[in-house]
């Protein structure tokens, strides 16, 4: 009898991809002796944490001191505009993060648009949506005592401090967090932080039913160890947490920090403890684009994966300019995996917050995204792109109910009450509003926009 050959046995092999891999870019720290404030800058000082803060920039004088001719004078005009017209964050850039940049075309460089956004950026005719609001995702509503917001049912979040290393122009607490700008007075916390962290523990003492907790801010980045250590050790004392995550951008913007010897022994301690109780210990950090990952993220990484931290996560924020193309979140999810050691786990849909048009994509190029980079990567490591739908939570992009695509109008449920909704017996049945950006909508849509906004 004849066999039958395998079909396509001498055909199989690599195919041309939309993507390719390897990566091309290069895993180095860039050289920042090119930035003229850094010229004479060591090696010694470069890895210094305390020199990293020193020398943050902090205004548009310290930036053009630190840049010189590298900065442009037109951006140097359109980033002094939007601090007094548009931005709801002050300016905040470590050293590390700005020789991230690139200085060939800082116009265009995925990190400037976000980290030091200018006034030309912004929309003209929609620089802000009409249901853009400061706590977009009423958060503070849902704060059981003072800066621990209980959102879902077994998970809560611990706003330790309102403060970063870095102040992101699109950042989600931009009510809470950072100093006061032209457009924004920020709102303070009225507790003193002893008293607020004991109040958080108690609270979780008494709530069984919490078994997660992520630890942020602000950035714990700005929180010394000497008080990180404490908080995180008595959570690990409650029997009811299992999972701990500590958040932070500054592993990225500033991981020289973590480099620290006492900041290095603080959480190799907390590391040990939650081995002994059966904890998970993981650390979550913000990173939106390949370029901001260097070796010395890579090292600190390391440092806290060998003492015991179950994972480091990467939850970025799409962003267009910065990451809103397959091929740009590819290289940075393998960036992430094959040189940091960072799992990708979240790409968020950028919060409505006031001011963010520019940045935001709609809920159909959020899906077009997640499809065009399946099959990838692991199944484990292939992020999953989430829309943080208000008084909501998150919800993968394709668990849409409707979608109204003229008006830019999503439709979502939920599967459980947020902690001002015990009493609300409908909560479960009604279908929450999401809004796409109105420039990327059809004419008609942006027309019924402006119909909208004229009559309010």
């Amino acid at each position: 009898m004849q066999s039958t050959p395998i079909r396509g046995k001498a055909e199989a092999g690599p195919a041309q991809q939309p993507f390719s891999y390897p990566l091309r870019r290069e895993f180095v720290e860039p050289d920042w002796r090119r930035i003229p404030g850094y010229k004479d800058v060591t090696q010694a000082e470069w890895e210094s944490s305390v020199w990293q803060r020193k020398h943050t920039v902090k205004n548009l004088k310290e930036l053009r001191a630190t840049l010189g001719a590298l900065l442009p004078d037109d951006l140097a005009e359109s980033l002094e505009r939007d601090q007094r017209e548009r931005a709801t964050m002050s300016i905040l850039v470590p050293p590390q993060m700005l020789n991230t940049m690139d200085y060939q075309d800082l116009w265009k460089d995925p990190v400037r648009r976000y980290m030091l956004p200018a006034f030309a950026d912004r929309l003209t005719d929609w620089p802000n949506h009409p249901k853009a609001s400061r706590d977009s995702l009423h958060e503070q509503d849902m704060w059981v005592v003072e800066g621990l917001t209980h959102r879902y049912p077994t998970k809560v979040l611990a706003e330790m401090l309102p403060t970063c290393p870095q102040y992101c122009g699109h950042c989600t607490r931009m009510d809470l967090v950072g100093n006061d700008v032209p457009q924004v007075s920020k709102h303070k916390f009225s507790i003193g932080p002893k008293d607020r962290y004991e109040q958080m523990l108690e609270y979780l003492r008494r709530t069984p039913t919490v078994r997660d907790v992520v630890v942020s801010g602000g950035d714990i980045a700005n929180l010394p160890i000497q008080q990180l250590e404490p908080f995180v050790s008595s959570l690990m004392d409650i029997p009811n947490i299992r999972d701990i995550r500590l958040a932070s951008k500054g592993l990225m913007a500033i991981p020289q920090h973590f480099l620290q010897d006492s900041v290095l022994q603080g959480l190799d301690r907390l590391a040990k403890k939650a081995v002994e109780r059966g904890v998970d210990l993981a650390m979550h950090t913000h990173v939106n684009n390949a370029a901001q990952l260097t070796p010395l993220v890579g090292k600190a990484v390391r440092k806290l994966l060998d003492m015991g931290f179950r994972d480091v996560r990467n939850q970025g924020v799409l962003l267009r300019g910065v990451n809103d193309s397959a091929q740009s979140l590819l290289e940075l999810c393998f960036t992430l995996l094959d040189h940091a050691k960072i799992l990708p786990y979240y790409f968020y849909m950028c919060d409505m917050i006031p001011n963010s048009e520019h940045w935001r994509l709609s809920v159909d190029q959020a899906q077009r995204l997640q499809h065009d980079i399946m099959g990838y990567m692991p199944g484990f490591a292939t992020p999953r792109i989430v829309c943080d739908v208000p008084f909501v939570g998150k919800r993968w992009v394709h668990q849409i109910a409707e979608y109204d695509r003229t008006r830019g109008i999503s439709f979502w449920t939920k599967n459980y009450r947020t902690g001002i909704e015990a009493n609300d017996p409908e909560a479960l049945d009604r279908k929450y509003e999401y809004f796409d950006p109105i420039d990327s909508l059809p004419e008609e849509g942006q027309a019924w926009w402006r119909e909208q906004t004229r009559a309010a």
